[in-house]
């Protein structure tokens, strides 16, 4: 079973979905509860994943080792290669954040 965190971008990015694709959403996060790196398509990097739904992706980093998976963004296709870049120019930091989680158990 894994454990799993969100950013605040996610978290905003939830809370604008309609009520259909939250549902889906959440159904998403269950599956990834259970199934971790099985869920998905790997991007860049082996541990950043994609989930489509619909014409939407959720957007989600695995650590294995900590059965953790970070949940940091869901975008639309027209903004998906912009949302990519920018969580592969920030993985650094949301391993930090990862850390810090860890640290606080």
């Amino acid at each position: 079973m894994f454990r799993l965190f969100t950013t605040k971008e996610f978290d905003d990015n939830f809370e604008k979905l309609d009520e259909s694709d939250k549902k889906r959403v959440r159904k998403i996060m269950a599956q990834l509860k259970e199934q971790g790196a099985e869920v998905g398509k790997a991007l860049q990097v082996p541990y950043f994943r994609e989930k489509r739904f619909k014409e939407k992706r959720l957007y989600f980093l695995v650590y294995n080792t900590h059965a953790i998976i970070f949940a940091v963004a869901i975008s639309g296709k027209k903004t998906q290669q912009e949302t990519i870049d920018k969580i592969i120019s920030e993985i650094k930091n949301y391993e930090e954040i990862i850390k810090d989680k860890l640290s606080e158990v």
